[in-house]
């Protein structure tokens, strides 16, 4: 008797199982994304961030969900990454919001504006002091959800064909330049550009503008600007810690299941550590292949900076008087940003200045 109650044990629960069973795929369905990307495959860094958040879905959900990544201009280019979102052309991208400022200057603020906020900073505002909330209620009106999914860190202030010695010396300059720094840039003198970054280079070469922005040594190395401009400028102003982000269109969200969602945020915290950790290592060894190679580094002038941080200010004040989002998203930067640096300089800048000055007398 007991054996037969335990064979018939057994076989309810092998049946219970069967039963279960599809119950248990069905939670999981099978969803196939794509992604474009903003940048050229040649940009291992940035570009690669868009293959960690596909791999790392993937590998999370037992390849159940599974985003297949574009470069720009495989389905579209490179700047209208975020229509093709909003219009569900696909279902995300990988992106700058400041891409984007001919829509809403507001956009500028989720990537970086000039004298803002360094990456951990930017960090700290959006994922834990509400800096990212606030955007998705702006991005609702683009039909896009926002992730951070990377950061390049502190970036160089660009290539120029001549030297900078004074503010005078950018008037008339046509320099591509991103996001509303070129408004800045515009009160300086400068006529600024927008060029997707795989189209920068020809355009310095033949001499459609006359110097141009982008990442760092690392990227700048791999896009051969050294060849055509033999300045390079430092720090980019204008994008002290800027954010990149995977933009997703709102339906395709919200109609993922709560642990794809759960994957795919978790994978773009994961490109969000990863990329500023590659820029970290590998841009000192560029910069030096750069330097032994005849580039001329030239820190901005004092002029230069102290000018352009009073027409930042005016440039604030002009799009806050007209654009209430944006007043209400800058003033919360600013604000973090504020209190932030009031702790960087009790011990951070304190610990840095010291190092810097350790290591040049360990070198001498």
């Amino acid at each position: 008797m007991k054996r037969r109650n335990f064979l018939a044990a057994s076989t309810a629960g092998l049946a219970a199982a069967a039963v279960a069973a599809p119950a248990v795929a069905q939670s999981a369905p099978e969803v196939k994304w794509r992604l474009t990307s903003s940048f050229p495959k040649s940009l291992d860094t940035i570009f690669g961030a868009a293959d960690t958040i596909s791999k790392q879905v993937a590998e999370m959900t037992d390849n159940k969900f599974q985003i297949q990544v574009f470069a720009a201009g495989e389905i579209v280019p490179g700047l209208q990454a975020l229509d093709a979102v909003s219009n569900a052309t696909v279902e995300m991208c990988h992106t700058c919001s400041y891409y984007y400022v001919g829509k809403d200057p507001t956009f500028a603020i989720g990537t970086a504006v000039p004298f803002g906020l360094n990456a951990r900073q930017m960090n700290a505002w959006l994922i834990q002091g509400g800096g990212n909330e606030l955007f998705n209620e702006f991005y609702k009106k683009f039909n896009i959800h926002a992730i951070p999914a990377g950061n390049t860190g502190a970036q160089m202030g660009g290539w120029f064909r001549k030297e900078i010695k004074t503010v005078a010396d950018l008037s008339g300059l046509k320099m591509r330049i991103a996001g509303i720094t070129g408004q800045v840039m515009a009160k300086l003198g400068v006529v600024p550009q927008q060029v997707a970054g795989g189209d920068i280079y020809p355009a310095l070469e033949k001499g459609t503008i006359d110097a141009a922005e982008w990442v760092g040594p690392y990227d700048d190395e791999k896009l051969g600007f050294n060849k055509v401009a033999p300045f390079y400028y430092y720090p980019g102003w204008w994008e002290g810690g800027p954010t990149v982000h995977a933009f997703i269109n709102s339906e395709k969200w919200n109609a993922l299941p709560k642990t794809y969602q759960a994957a795919l945020t978790n994978a773009c915290a994961s490109a969000n550590q990863v990329m500023p950790a590659k820029y970290d290592l590998q841009n000192p060894a560029a910069l030096r292949r750069l330097v032994a190679a005849g580039t001329q580094l030239r820190p901005f002038p004092q002029e230069v900076m102290e000018a352009a941080f009073n027409a930042t200010n005016e440039l604030y004040a002009e799009i806050s008087a007209k654009n209430a989002d944006f007043k209400k998203i800058i003033e919360s930067m600013q604000a973090s940003r504020n209190e932030q640096y009031l702790w960087w300089q009790v011990a951070e800048f304190t610990y840095d200045a010291f190092m810097i000055r350790a290591r040049a007398r360990a070198t001498r």
